[in-house]
């Protein structure tokens, strides 16, 4: 795997001097508690009363229209912000973002702000999910956690980029209706499943990147645990005011960095009754 380009996190830091704080208001697992009496298990094909995506039926509105809403954000938000990443800025331009989001909600889905998806949850700003995905680093063929499905955007993003994907959702509704629609997409390489985050997902474990989408006290040691040598871990940590922090496995042991403020909302559960040390 590739270390990030300077200019990528140069601008990062910029942009958040600018604006005081990246604000990130994201549908994350681990941010409702659940009480569970079981382990849990990946989502099962939807039931006859899930609708997932309609890909024939998605809008009146011309492709087209959408494809150059997606260009400009590429353009305007993410690589005007640093973002490099040819392949990153190829699939933002081709995954439907609007097809993540509410059909009330799709006239703004490419907007530069995150959008609520239902549950108290929301998906994030495009530039969000794009910086996090560059500073995973993944190549094709990588296998990726992610703590935090919401609709499944960025799980659609980093299929895109030919990532094998486990993603983790606390809120069950949420998680069905992800699983839904990254089928009826397409996305075949990713699977869903319901759960607390906190305790990552061992069975697939060795991991290449771990993306978290909520701010933990602390990392969750399990999801250390998951990750594979020359693996990033890309995490907000802290309470009140975050640091969006990349954790590299090396063959020596643990690199971190901290990449620039941001505010995300609180990871939950079981991570809030761990005895961890920060």
């Amino acid at each position: 795997m590739r270390l990030l380009p300077c200019p990528a996190a140069a601008a990062a830091r910029a942009l958040a001097l600018a604006a005081g704080l990246v604000t990130a208001n994201l549908s994350v697992a681990g941010c409702q508690e659940m009480e569970r009496t079981e382990a849990p298990a990946a989502i099962p094909p939807p039931a006859a009363t899930e609708q997932p995506v309609d890909t024939k039926k998605v809008d009146e509105e011309p492709m087209q229209a959408r494809q150059a809403a997606r260009a400009e954000m590429v353009e305007e938000q993410v690589a005007a912000r640093g973002i490099h990443d040819l392949r990153l800025l190829q699939a933002l331009r081709t995954v439907p973002r609007h097809l993540f989001v509410p059909e009330e909600e799709r006239a703004r889905a490419y907007d530069d702000r995150p959008l609520p998806i239902g549950h108290g949850q929301t998906i994030s700003q495009p530039y969000i999910v794009a910086l996090m995905t560059e500073l995973a680093q993944v190549e094709p063929g990588d296998r990726v956690l992610e703590i935090g499905t919401g609709s499944g955007y960025q799980a659609a993003v980093l299929a895109s980029l030919g990532c094998t994907v486990f993603t983790i959702e606390i809120v069950g509704p949420l998680a069905e209706r992800a699983a839904a629609d990254l089928k009826a997409l397409g996305y075949d390489h990713v699977t869903v499943r319901a759960g607390d985050g906190y305790v990552g997902w061992p069975e697939e474990a060795p991991f290449d990147a771990i993306l978290v989408t909520a701010a933990p006290p602390r990392i969750p040691a399990p999801l250390l645990e998951q990750l594979a040598e020359d693996g990033h871990l890309v995490v907000p940590i802290g309470e009140g005011i975050q640091h969006l922090t990349v954790v590299h496995r090396t063959r020596d042991g643990l690199e971190r960095r901290v990449v620039l403020p941001v505010r995300f909302v609180p990871m939950t559960g079981a991570v809030r009754r761990s005895k961890e040390k920060p």
